[in-house]
């Protein structure tokens, strides 16, 4: 009996693509023995992605659609399609072609040499503007020094995991979930494949700069509480720094010296103030965080789905 593979796509306008990935994946597969299902994931398109999805699903049963009643991102559309993805292996993957189906032949092999977690390392793509290319860089040096997970650059979203795993996944319902962060930390057996993405066949990137960097603070703040432990630092560092202006003070009143200036007394306030603030926030993203979580609500709500209750 043929292994199942279940194929896991979030879109989220993404009209023009659908058909496109479909018969890529679909050829993929008639080259392969396996056999395989595609769940793809309506993240609440404004576009006529719902209609290209179902007039696919039409015309094959192995087809499978998710609609979510509204959007609730691009990393609980995966969660979601996951969650009623019973193959024996599941392979995540965007829609946009930039993670080539022609890589999960040699994702599936893996697995089948005993990899559980089989993820992917994008390679620079030179193409794109140096800005996005330093942004990118950036996102994760920066989740790396203040996280207690090590991603390597380039890690995508693209990516196989053992039904076993997905298992686990199953029971997280944290309501603003980072996965590949959340990957990292489970542990099991993983290989790293490395990719040259392709060129988005239609539409635009929906990662912009405040995606990228909401992101980031996700990935910070769900694996680590070290921006809390970096803000004492920063305190006591800035309190130490204070007495030592104290024999200036001392100083300046002793030899009736004028301490003119008020905007210098002006910075120091807003710079304190500032800083205040700073430290108020990190530790407000923790408490909203607890709060958003202890609400118990659900973290996606389906509108309506072909998938039969297993």
């Amino acid at each position: 009996m043929k292994k199942l593979v279940s194929i896991v796509i979030p879109a989220y306008n993404e009209a023009d693509n659908i058909f496109v990935i479909a018969e890529s994946i679909k050829q993929v597969f008639s080259t392969i023995n396996y056999e395989y299902e595609m769940i793809l994931v309506d993240d609440g398109s404004a576009d006529h992605t719902l209609e290209k999805i179902k007039d696919y699903a039409s015309t094959a049963s192995n087809i499978f659609f998710l609609e979510f009643s509204k959007n609730f991102g691009h990393q609980l559309a995966v969660k979601a399609g996951m969650d009623h993805a019973f193959g024996d292996c599941v392979i995540s993957m965007d829609c946009d072609m930039q993670h080539p189906p022609e890589l999960i032949p040699d994702m599936i092999a893996k697995w089948e040499a005993g990899y559980e977690v089989v993820y992917t390392i994008r390679e620079e793509d030179k193409n794109l503007s140096k800005g996005k290319r330093s942004s990118s860089s950036l996102f994760y040096k920066v989740l790396n020094w203040l996280s207690d997970i090590d991603l390597e650059p380039g890690a995508a979203d693209f990516r196989l995991l053992d039904q076993r795993v997905v298992n686990v996944f199953r029971n997280f319902h944290e309501n603003e979930p980072f996965l590949r962060g959340l990957v990292k930390w489970l542990g099991f057996k993983q290989y790293a494949i490395k990719y040259n993405p392709a060129a988005r066949f239609s539409g635009k990137s929906k990662y912009t700069l405040k995606k990228m960097l909401r992101l980031a603070l996700h990935g910070v703040t769900s694996f680590s509480i070290k921006p809390l432990y970096t803000a004492v630092y920063l305190g006591f560092i800035l309190s130490f720094a204070s007495v030592l202006y104290v024999p200036y003070i001392i100083y300046a009143f002793v030899n009736h010296v004028e301490v003119s200036g008020w905007a210098s007394v002006i910075m120091t306030i807003v710079f304190f103030g500032g800083l205040q603030l700073i430290i108020l926030g990190i530790i407000g993203i923790y408490v909203g965080k607890m709060f958003m979580q202890t609400k118990n609500r659900p973290n996606y709500i389906i509108r309506s789905t072909n998938i039969q209750q297993k």
